[in-house]
């Protein structure tokens, strides 16, 4: 019985987790969009394309936390992620991206990559117990 009462706790941890990382990254994706409407002000661009995409696609991306699709997903996403958080720190600093000059750091690209590192952490824990309850189950299995 504490076998079972240990892997209905694991499951209860996994479900939390795999909410709060579809909540998380639904933030994120509303931030961008948001982001997205501030700059169709000056009429669509390249970066208004860029945070409309890249809030459409973190807004999807509540679907596979939610549904529970599988480790591959939560991967890409993982790695979407970073790339987002990676190009962020990038156009923070002077370089030809940005045309020798760093674009500021507001209270609202703060937020969103809170949410985004919270989205990666998130993940990475899911991944990680995924990972253990299956190799737990695949040693029951094998007695």
């Amino acid at each position: 019985m504490k076998g079972k009462d240990k892997q209905t706790k694991v499951h209860s941890t996994l479900y939390y987790l795999l909410i709060a990382a579809a909540i998380t990254t639904g933030i994120a994706g509303i931030l961008h969009l948001r982001l997205f409407f501030n700059v169709l002000d000056r009429g669509i661009n390249d970066i208004g394309i860029f945070f409309l995409v890249s809030g459409v696609l973190q807004l999807f991306w509540v679907i596979p936390m939610i549904r529970r699709w599988g480790r591959p997903w939560y991967y890409f996403g993982l790695g979407g992620t970073i790339v987002l958080i990676i190009m962020w720190v990038m156009t923070r600093v002077p370089n030809p991206i940005t045309n020798g000059r760093a674009l500021p750091i507001n209270s609202m690209s703060i937020i969103t990559e809170i949410f985004e590192v919270a989205f990666i952490i998130i993940t990475a824990i899911i991944i990680s117990k995924e990972r253990s309850k299956r190799a737990a189950e695949i040693n029951q299995n094998a007695r």
